[in-house]
């Protein structure tokens, strides 16, 4: 007897076009909360001169603008503790819900910064408070980067973790072309003077302005199907035994990750202040460096991460970091031999790509070398431990390692260094393959 499918069946069957239609809009949502969270987390090394007069006011410029510097890599020593607490909520509440708090985190954190006045207002309070104010947006970073990684990677289709969640990343070079453009407007209509009294304060207040609209995108995701199959929520102890069982994967992954963060924010946090304090270029040159470092970063990274998919992680993993082992100090060398705006932008953009072919590949690594039940917390951590010891403070100790050798391409030695961590842990687990993969390279 022939059978016929039934019609009522086939309309709950979605074509193919609504399935990848309601896939980009899931990685939309997901994308855009966290390039505004990095925005937000990032801007403050791009005005960190101005800021440093306006709280960290000072007759020897360079102790200002370290004191400024050293505030911005500040909020990274509380990413740990971020990832820790907010990483054990979202494994155990759910990534819709911990992704929610994040967002309103970094929320009262910006706005507390973009309004509180300056030293001269109201004296020692003033660093104090800015302190406070970049320790609480730290906090939340601590997990947004692992909390919206582990989402695109239990929300990608068969064969396309690596694309999937090479996009976490890439939504971070969205907040930074943004952070450029919104520079480019300010250098060019304020003075400099302007900019270091008030007009710094602008970009803050714009970043503000959308997070009411990206806090109502984060309450419409869905849950993931891989988290509300799980059998057993484990309690926060639960986790925190397990992520000190794998305490290895975890240093190993900080490893890593070290290469990601020291690379992301040199060529993008540090670019401004690099090109204007130590090669003394046009402030509108760097940005529009830093512009095309952005838009570079965008290009490579679905990229990479979609090569991973194809040939592994592990190959990509190693080429990039002896790239950056090899080329890091000489072109560093070269651009500061003759200072450019061409030198400036192809250095960058040399040292960009790398930085972004590399972490197509690796944060969707970490994904899968973390045990499932601590998945966000065991990213989170190795993270943020990377950013607190070695990635945050790269603006500070790029400027301290300049300042105390005379040598302003000092910063390709400390981007080698990162370079070494990188390749060492990359080698170490590829004797290691196996048991702790969750799906297969």
């Amino acid at each position: 007897m022939a059978t016929h499918s039934s019609p009522i069946h086939s309309s709950l069957v979605p074509p193919a076009r609504q399935v990848r239609t309601s896939q980009v809009r899931r990685v939309v949502r997901v994308a855009a909360g966290n390039a505004l969270e990095m925005y937000d987390f990032q801007i403050f090394a791009y005005y960190a001169a101005a800021i440093a007069v306006t709280f960290f006011p000072s007759s020897n410029e360079y102790a200002s603008l370290m004191l400024s510097l050293a505030t911005f890599g500040a909020g990274f020593l509380m990413r740990p503790l971020g990832a820790i607490v907010l990483g054990a909520y979202i494994d155990h509440h759910g990534r819709r819900k911990g992704l929610l708090v994040t967002l309103a985190l970094m929320a009262v954190g910006t706005l507390s910064i973009a309004l509180l006045p300056g030293y001269v207002a109201i004296g020692l309070a003033a660093p104090l408070l800015v302190l406070v104010g970049r320790l609480l947006q730290g906090f939340s970073a601590g997990v947004e980067l692992g909390g919206v990684s582990v989402y695109l990677s239990e929300i990608a289709t068969a064969g396309r973790k690596g694309f999937y969640v090479a996009w976490q990343s890439a939504s971070q070079q969205v907040a930074v072309m943004f952070a450029a453009v919104i520079g480019l407007v300010l250098t060019s209509t304020l003075s400099t003077g302007q900019i270091q009294q008030w007009g710094w304060r602008i970009p803050f207040l714009a970043g503000c302005t959308l997070l009411p609209f990206l806090l109502m995108l984060r309450r419409s995701l869905e849950e993931t199907e891989a988290f509300l199959q799980r059998a057993h929520a484990p309690r926060p102890a639960e986790i925190a035994r397990s992520v000190a069982a794998n305490w290895r994967l975890v240093v190993l992954g900080m490893m890593m990750a070290t290469m990601t963060t020291v690379s992301f924010y040199f060529v993008t946090a540090y670019t401004p202040t690099f090109g204007a304090s130590v090669l003394h270029l046009a402030a509108s040159g760097n940005l529009v460096v830093t512009l095309c470092v952005g838009a570079c970063n965008l290009l490579v990274l679905p990229l990479s991460g979609a090569l991973s998919d194809k040939i592994g992680r592990r190959p990509i993993l190693i080429a990039c970091t002896i790239a950056a082992l090899a080329t890091a100090y000489p072109t560093l060398s070269w651009l500061v031999s003759a200072p450019s705006f061409s030198r400036l932008l192809i250095v960058e953009l040399w040292l960009a790509f790398v930085y972004a072919a590399y972490n197509g590949a690796m944060a969707v690594y970490l994904t899968e070398i973390m045990p499932v039940e601590v998945r966000t917390s065991g990213f989170s951590l190795a993270y943020s431990l990377a950013t607190a010891v070695f990635g945050g403070f790269t603006p500070a100790i790029c400027t301290y390692l300049i300042h105390v050798t005379g040598n302003p391409a000092m910063p390709g030695v400390w981007l080698s260094l990162a370079a070494v961590c990188g390749l060492t842990a990359a080698l170490v687990l590829s004797t290691q393959r196996a048991r702790r993969l969750n799906s297969p390279l």
